[in-house]
């Protein structure tokens, strides 16, 4: 079987094609105690102290959110960017996000009274500054590139907010599931995919979608044809690529002039949830499992026996309560929650494309 490796990560995003920067300093060691006060350096180089364990925090992020329900650290969050709105629960929080795609309006997360606000990459150091500025305890988190960076920032989330044991069982969690998609593509065909998304575009090398494609035991047509990022694909060049799968947004169509395909022709298409392609945080792995079973369903099948047979694992707080339909060969994911839904305009790959950047 072949084992896939990570060349860049980025839903991520996390993204193939530029490994070489971690989280670097301030990842928590599964040695370390949780106790308090603890001091990190962030993303600003600032050392961060928390002098107690936060009670109210802030995330700014969705990934920063949907990595503090997966730890078991929910009921600690009071405020959360409108990008977080998927979660269960989210709606009861504070909405600290302005208009347009604002992330954060500073005075609604001062308004909070937070312990602790969690704040991503793309959050500018002049924001963090005002909110340092206002009396805040900010740690700005460095941009996830990587499956690993996921791990390490899982695990630095659970340190920052007292929830290390949460982080530790949610790490295990999410590297058995990729330990059995590695199982099971190892020495398997690798079949062509493209993302589709609207006007044209598709996701190449340096996206999560990228990552997520090459860890389900698949090969990124677009990568392949040397586009990076969110870009658009001509007919042509997809038509030349024959891929043999397509990603698409629920309920989209393939392009007529994607006609001429396998991928076309046999009606393969897969929907993977938008919020667990487009963020670095725990439900990375959902998306590329549900790929890794679409593409290989009985070699994964057979890994996931062996896995199960293996190792048993104990936490529930990993459990997957999606339900997959199938009808001929498309494939469809149905959990419950809102999605991004189909992209209506660039401005929307826009979106999309920065949303895999969020960290």
């Amino acid at each position: 079987m072949r084992r896939v490796l990570l060349s860049a990560l980025v839903l991520v995003a996390a993204v193939v094609g530029s490994l070489g920067v971690g989280l670097g300093a301030g990842v928590a060691g599964a040695q370390e105690t949780c106790s308090f006060p603890v001091t990190k350096t962030d993303a600003t180089g600032t050392n961060v102290t928390i002098e107690e364990e936060p009670s109210r925090i802030v995330t700014l992020s969705p990934s920063a959110a949907q990595t503090m329900w997966k730890i078991g650290g929910k009921e600690k969050v009071v405020g959360v960017s409108k990008y977080s709105a998927y979660l269960d629960g989210a709606s009861a929080k504070a909405n600290v996000s302005g208009s347009g795609m604002t992330a954060a309006v500073p005075e609604k997360v001062v308004a909070q009274e937070p312990d602790l606000v969690l704040a991503p990459n793309v959050i500018s150091d002049e924001t963090v500054k005002k909110l340092r500025d206002a009396g805040l305890t900010v740690y700005k988190f460095r941009e996830s590139k990587s499956i690993d960076d996921i791990y390490a920032k899982t695990e630095l989330t659970g340190r920052l907010t007292g929830e290390c044991d949460g982080a530790q069982r949610t790490v295990s969690w999410m590297k058995d599931r990729i330990e059995t998609v590695h199982q099971a593509v190892e020495g398997e065909d690798s079949p062509k995919v493209m993302y589709v998304m609207s006007g044209g575009y598709t996701a190449g090398s340096g996206t999560f979608m990228d990552t997520i494609i090459t860890q389900a035991g698949g090969t990124n047509v677009a990568a392949e044809a040397g586009i990076k990022s969110y870009q658009p694909i001509s007919s042509e060049v997809v038509v030349e690529q024959q891929p043999d799968w397509f990603i698409l947004s629920a309920g989209s169509k393939i392009p007529d002039d994607y006609g001429e395909t396998p991928a076309a022709k046999e009606n393969r298409t897969v929907s993977l949830n938008p919020n667990y392609v487009s963020q670095p945080a725990p439900q990375i792995v959902t998306p590329i499992t549900k790929l890794a079973k679409t593409l290989h369903p009985e070699a994964y099948a057979q890994a996931n026996v062996t896995t199960t047979t293996e190792t048993t694992n104990t936490d529930t707080s990993g459990t997957d309560s999606k339900t997959t339909t199938t009808t001929a060969a498309t494939t469809t994911e149905s959990n419950g929650q809102p999605g991004l839904g189909v992209p209506v305009a660039v401005a929307a790959v826009a979106l999309v494309g920065l949303l895999a950047r969020r960290d």
